[in-house]
C-alpha cells in the first residue's frame, strides 16, 4: 500500500525578524508565526515529530498524520522560543547541531553579512533534550562537504557525532548536510558514520521509496503565510518544486 507523502519542516532560527535588506532575514521565522504554525499543525490533526520519532513512518512501518520538525544550525533562539509552542501541543523536532560551536556563533555567516547570532552551549543543548526534543548532528564546522576531500568530510561527518554524543551521553542518530551540498559518497559516509536518517535542503515531501539518507524537506520561512503553510502540508505544492 502507498503511503502518504510526509512533509519534513525545516526551521533555522526562531526570533524577531531583523531590518529589512539584512542578508538570510527570510531564515527567521517569528516566535508568534512558529506558535502559530504548531497551532495550526495540531488543529489539522498532525503529530509534530522529531526524525528518530518519525524513521517508523519514513520505512512505511506505520502510518499516521504525522509532520517532521526540524531546525537547522542550534540556535539558542530555538530553545527560548520554539520550544516552549513545541511542548505546549506535545511535539518533538531535531535540532541539527554545529558541533564545533557549542556555546558560540554562526561565524559561518559572517562573510555573507548575516549578524551573529548565539548558539546552544552544552548545557542548553541538554535542557533541549530534556524538554522532549532530539539533538542531530550537522558537522563540526558548518562546512560545504562537497568543498572537502574525502578525509576531512569524513572527520566532519563522523566527528560531528562523538563530539555530540560525548555532551548528551546519549547516541545521536540523525544528521544534516549543511548548505544541502553532498554528494553520494557523503551518504555512504554517513550511513558508515552510524546515523540512522540525514536531511537535506532538495524540497518536497518524503515518500517511502526515499533514501534515507537523501530526505528532501519543506522550507518554511518568514513569508510563508498560513494558507501557504497548508500548501506545503497538504498538497503537491513542495513536491513540484523538488530537484530545482
Amino acid at each position: 500500500m502507498t503511503r502518504p507523502p510526509i512533509p519534513i519542516l525545516t526551521y533555522h532560527q526562531v526570533d524577531a525578524p531583523p531590518p529589512q535588506g539584512t542578508p538570510y532575514r527570510s531564515l527567521v521565522v517569528a516566535p508568534a508565526a512558529f506558535a502559530r504554525q504548531m497551532g495550526l499543525l495540531k488543529a489539522l490533526g498532525y503529530q509534530g515529530l522529531s526524525m528518530s520519532a518519525l524513521e517508523p513512518y519514513l520505512r512505511g512501518e506505520k502510518a499516521g498524520r504525522v509532520v517532521g520538525i526540524t531546525l537547522d544550525d542550534g540556535y539558542v533562539n530555538n530553545l527560548t522560543h520554539a520550544l516552549p509552542a513545541l511542548r505546549r501541543h506535545g511535539f518533538s523536532s531535531t535540532c541539527y547541531m554545529v558541533s564545533g560551536q557549542l556555546g558560540g556563533s554562526n561565524v559561518w555567516d559572517a562573510d555573507k553579512g548575516v549578524p551573529a547570532s548565539p548558539l546552544m552551549d552544552a548545557a542548553q543543548l541538554r535542557a533541549w533534550v530534556a524538554g522532549g526534543q532530539e539533538v542531530g548532528a550537522h558537522t563540526r564546522h558548518h562546512v560545504d562537504l562537497s568543498a572537502l576531500d574525502e578525509t576531512h568530510a569524513r572527520e566532519e561527518i563522523e566527528g560531528s557525532r562523538r563530539d555530540l554524543e560525548a555532551v548528551l551521553d546519549a547516541p545521536v542518530r540523525q544528521f544534516c548536510y549543511p548548505y544541502g551540498h553532498y554528494g553520494a559518497q557523503h551518504a555512504a559516509m554517513a550511513r558508515a558514520a552510524g546515523y540512522a536518517c540525514a536531511t537535506t535542503t532538495q524540497r518536497g515531501r518524503a515518500m517511502t521509496s526515499d533514501d534515507l539518507f537523501e530526505l528532501p524537506r519543506v522550507p518554511v520561512l518568514l513569508s510563508t503565510a498560513w494558507p501557504v503553510f497548508w500548501l506545503k502540508l497538504a498538497t503537491a505544492y513542495e513536491d513540484r518544486r523538488r530537484g530545482r
